[in-house]
């Protein structure tokens, strides 16, 4: 029988606890819509956040009330409310002018000679989630007594709002020794080690954390996770061939899902090739959920960990027109007609906390990113410079991350047209809803009506976009994919990658070995 895994670690705080595994940074319930925009709702949240920090202190010891009074002290600072004001003037949206404010306090911890003052930048962090968590109405996530609490760093609130009367340790992928949560586990003798490396773990398992020797014991079959190299995966990974579904004739296809909510990762099984197109838009209900660079991480990492071995394609916020952000339509000078990459674009403090919860999510599996409505190849050239950018910052700080492959939904007429000049995008996936109503001109709601007759038109440009492409990987996503109807004409174009809708894949699944493919109808069917 295998042998126990035993990492080395430093202890922050003595003694022994063994309980089940809760791994930080899961997704909790998705929070009521809540508009967050303005300065006054702004100061509300930061009231709020005071309120609940200074029920935290009720009876609370001397070095647990210090390190509330800190937190409480930052919060009042006319300092941070002078530069996020300052922010705010030059027309950006208070929710990120506030993400940014911390964000510049906390990239100068990070980088402090003194061990205490990095220490200090958890909570700031704490203090900026506490507050982003209360303009979306999101509760501070409690986890079950008696747990081992693993992740890479832990909020000294959320410490503090822990009943750790019935046992329980904590174990840290890096943490510090002279921080304020070591500091709180050895007042109240919780036993807590840091520094331990990532480790391959899943809630509820077995863990021990020795905080006397500095060490952490894990069941028999997990392992260390050693350091990603940030490069870039082989655009190839975005599709595999393990999944057996082939033509009549013999040729191989796959089928991938696509999913809306992190839940319906449930309908991937070992028939489906992956998830072909994850909106993240429909995760994230406001403009400060959107500024929650740890809500966004914990959503992609659930799907990617369920995936498993499978390849995820999550695709960027895709906002605007007919999918509004709760919170950004109060944003001046913002147009109208910006949607999807355009938008981002314009309001590159969105692009940046996703592009930075993107790349963290890379260490949790087979991720690909897919950006909206690109019209311009110099659209691809600029996001992946803003992944560039925030992937030296988290390189900086020291975060697990990988730069992921980058592609892009066909969605524009324009764009499929000159499908050979993107040269930066790793994959094509044909988005058919929007490619159909610009191509024909129609509005959104007459769309089902006018399909039909669009039809012809839009699978000859596919085609011809497909030749395009040049050996790239190519797939297709939209509504088209899964009616069994347009089957035949999509196998003519070359297409052998479907990613439809959970309920659409048994049959065209089963369509799908009814023909050869070119299209044509196998003999005898």
């Amino acid at each position: 029988m295998a042998e126990p895994l035993r990492l080395k670690a430093k202890s922050a705080s003595p003694g022994i606890a063994s309980g089940p595994a809760f791994l930080a940074e899961r997704p909790g319930a998705a929070p009521a819509p809540q508009t967050a925009g303005g300065y006054g709702a702004l100061e509300m949240a930061i009231d709020i956040s005071i309120g609940e920090l200074e029920r935290l202190a009720e009876g609370a010891d001397p070095e647990s009330r210090d390190i509330i009074d800190f937190q409480i002290e930052v919060l009042r600072d006319p300092s941070i409310a002078e530069a996020t004001g300052a922010r705010v003037e030059v027309d950006e949206n208070v929710v990120f002018a506030w993400v940014a404010t911390l964000d510049a306090y906390i990239g100068e911890l990070e980088t402090a000679d003194e061990e205490q003052m990095r220490a200090r930048a958890v909570d700031i962090l704490d203090i900026k989630n506490r507050v982003l968590g209360a303009l979306a109405g999101t509760p501070i996530a409690d986890f079950p007594p008696g747990s081992v609490f693993v992740g890479k760093d832990m909020e000294p609130s959320r410490f503090l709002a822990h009943d750790w009367s019935k046992g329980g340790g904590i174990a840290l992928f890096s943490g510090s020794t002279a921080g304020h949560v070591a500091l709180l586990a050895r007042a109240k003798a919780v036993p807590m080690v840091v520094g331990t490396g990532r480790f391959s773990a899943e809630d509820g398992d077995p863990v021990r954390v020795d905080g006397d020797a500095g060490a952490v014991v894990l069941q028999a079959g997990r392992m260390l996770i050693p350091p990603l190299v940030p490069t870039q995966a082989p655009a190839g990974d975005t599709q595999i061939e393990s999944v057996e579904l082939r033509t009549a004739d013999g040729v191989p296809i796959l089928i991938s899902i696509n999913i809306n909510d992190p839940a319906e990762i449930d309908s991937l099984d070992p028939a489906t090739a992956g998830v072909g197109l994850m909106r993240s838009e429909f995760s994230i209900a406001s403009i400060a959920d959107a500024a929650n660079e740890e809500r966004q991480l914990a959503i992609y990492r659930r799907v990617l960990e369920q995936a498993g071995e499978k390849p995820v394609i999550i695709r960027m916020l895709d906002i605007g027109g007919d999918k509004p952000l709760v919170g950004l339509e109060d944003l001046p000078a913002l147009d109208s007609g910006l949607r999807g990459t355009r938008l981002l674009l314009a309001r590159p403090e969105i692009a940046r906390v996703q592009a930075r919860a993107l790349l963290r999510a890379t260490a949790f599996g087979g991720l690909s990113v897919m950006l909206p409505m690109v019209t311009f190849p110099d659209e691809i050239d600029r996001m992946r410079e803003i992944f560039r950018e925030e992937a030296e910052k988290l390189g900086r700080r020291s975060l697990l991350h990988r730069m992921p492959p980058i592609g892009m939904m066909v969605e524009v007429p324009a764009a499929a047209l000159m499908l050979d000049t993107f040269g930066s995008a790793a994959f094509f996936s044909f988005g058919t809803n929007d490619l159909t109503q610009y191509l024909a001109a129609t509005a959104r709601d007459d769309l089902e009506a006018d399909a039909g007759k669009t039809a012809p038109a839009v699978l000859r440009l596919i085609a011809q976009a497909v030749k395009l492409a040049a050996g790239k990987p190519v797939s297709i996503c939209g509504d088209m994919a899964g009616d069994p109807h347009y089957l035949p004409g999509l196998l003519a174009a070359g297409l052998r990658h479907f990613s439809v809708a959970p309920a659409r894949r048994p049959a065209i699944r089963s369509a799908i070995t009814g023909f050869n493919a070119d299209g044509t109808r196998a003999a005898g069917e």
